[in-house]
């Protein structure tokens, strides 16, 4: 398949770096010295399931010059969805689809009203990647997988040739039997995390260990299974114990994305995730108080990461 990588960060970078491996034709959308590096010296992946390069790597910041693809992996942060979906217009053919990746539940419908519903699948993944700098990805943690599947849920030749192609390349990929519900499950997990990592600053061997936190996170997912019920979602009966068991098995030190670039000073997927949350909450009649007061909590910190207003540390 000829594949379109938007956004060549830890995601794109990664499994765009794992299809083009097994002979994929793989072009990535990327800027700035991330871009020139990978030109120059290709894609690097440091990887605790064995280190690869990707040499020469096909990339550019125009999308107007790749012409239709088969498949756009979007690998954008969530509150950079619409644009590229401006962006990638001239990618998509009649017969293109495009797989989101993005944390939080909006990039199909966000994509569906710009390039059309026909053409988007629903999709998530898990892996600790991060960018260590231009043109280098490393893997730290986690065996990566991906599902994916159409959003009706049938089983369509394109989601049965994209399963091979990822399993070709060694990624443990999935059709779920209802995209919907996988989704929903992975908004639980990284959600809750997030706000419990940004708000107590504390990785997540501290935050579960404290009866006070671990309370805090077991109201917090009540909350959201609460809104997905409400939304007519199916979650397994025992969700709840679920994904207490799996911030459990997580390696103590771990932090979540949004964790991460919180305290970092960067721009979050704050609106994404604990937004959402009370966005579909209030749409649903369910209340949400908690995700509430740590949204409120996190909003100056999050609007001077985006210099919409200045203060002190």
């Amino acid at each position: 398949m000829r594949i379109a990588i938007f956004g060549a960060g830890s995601v794109g970078g990664y499994f765009g770096g794992r299809l083009s491996q097994v002979g994929e034709d793989v072009v990535f959308i990327a800027r700035g010295e991330h871009l020139n590096a990978m030109l120059k010296h290709g894609l690097q992946v440091d990887s605790i399931n064995g280190d690869f390069a990707v040499q020469p790597v096909q990339a550019t910041d125009d999308p107007s010059k790749i012409g239709e693809v088969d498949m756009v992996l979007v690998g954008v942060k969530a509150w950079q969805v619409s644009e590229a979906a401006e962006a990638m217009r001239p990618m998509i053919g009649p017969e293109t689809f495009v797989l989101p990746l993005q944390n939080g539940l909006e990039a199909p419908a966000q994509l569906s009203e710009i390039i059309g519903e026909q053409h988007v699948l629903g999709g998530l993944c898990g892996l600790f990647c991060y960018v260590a700098g231009p043109g280098h990805i490393v893997h730290a943690g986690t065996d990566p997988f991906v599902k994916f599947g159409e959003l009706d849920n049938h089983r369509s030749q394109r989601v049965e040739l994209l399963l091979d192609a990822f399993k070709r390349a060694g990624v443990n990929a999935e059709i779920p039997p209802n995209i919907q519900v996988a989704m929903w499950m992975k908004f639980l997990f990284i959600t809750v995390w997030s706000g419990m990592g940004a708000m107590t600053r504390a990785p997540v061997g501290i935050w579960r260990s404290l009866p006070e936190t671990r309370q805090m996170a077991e109201l917090s997912l009540q909350e959201i299974i609460a809104v997905a019920a409400a939304r007519d979602i199916a979650l397994p009966e025992e969700a709840l114990q679920i994904i207490l068991t799996m911030y459990d098995g997580l390696v103590p030190q771990s932090t979540a994305s949004l964790q991460r670039d919180v305290m970092d000073g960067r721009p979050s997927e704050l609106e994404a995730q604990i937004g959402a949350v009370i966005r579909f909450g209030q749409e649903a009649g369910v209340a949400t108080p908690h995700h509430t007061f740590i949204y409120r909590s996190l909003l100056p910190m999050e609007l001077r990461a985006r210099d919409e207003i200045q203060f002190g540390e």
